[in-house]
């Protein structure tokens, strides 16, 4: 939703979710200037130029979500289950494009999908769709393959320091929230 949220439209928005905008925006900027991220991502930039970035975006949450029970202890089917309620029961505020979204996020459980390389597949398809089919992000899913063990690890050095960066992050945006509110 972060993403349909331009400039400082996110003040219209309660207090937890301007700090999750706010958030998402800092995660982003992380990740797109971090060189670790960035060499994942080269090695999708000659076939995919731009959408390279997209792609491994996706590949990243498939890591999170492979490896999930090693940053949560709560199962991922859970956390999806009650993600989607907190979405549904906050409808209203959703934007359209998420209220477009939601009932196919459901209906394929998107965020337990990513777990499996057929679900990263499909997750790909349903980008490039969305694309209209720019790029054939599909295609991706052979050099995801060759260079799957080496990306994986990648993912592992980027996330620790996301998670921590996060953490620090939420602090300064709490502090500021709770200051300014």
């Amino acid at each position: 939703m972060a993403d349909a949220v331009k400039g400082n439209h996110f003040e219209h928005y309660p207090t937890g979710i301007q700090i999750g905008i706010r958030l998402h925006r800092f995660i982003d900027s992380f990740t797109d200037s971090h060189p670790v991220y960035r060499q994942s991502k080269h090695r999708l930039h000659e076939k995919f130029g731009h959408y390279s970035g997209v792609i491994m975006d996706i590949v990243y949450d498939h890591f999170l979500a492979k490896n999930w029970k090693q940053f949560s202890t709560t199962k991922l089917e859970e956390y999806a289950d009650t993600f989607y309620k907190l979405l549904q029961s906050n409808y209203d505020i959703l934007t359209e494009k998420t209220q477009n979204a939601l009932p196919y996020m459901i209906q394929t459980n998107w965020l337990v999908c990513y777990k499996t390389l057929a679900g990263l597949e499909l997750i790909l398809f349903q980008m490039d769709h969305r694309t209209k089919n720019r790029v054939n992000m599909p295609a991706a899913m052979e050099d995801i393959k060759l260079f799957y063990a080496e990306i994986e690890q990648e993912f592992f050095l980027f996330f620790s320091e996301l998670e921590q960066n996060c953490k620090e992050e939420l602090l300064k945006l709490k502090h500021e929230f709770r200051y300014n509110n």
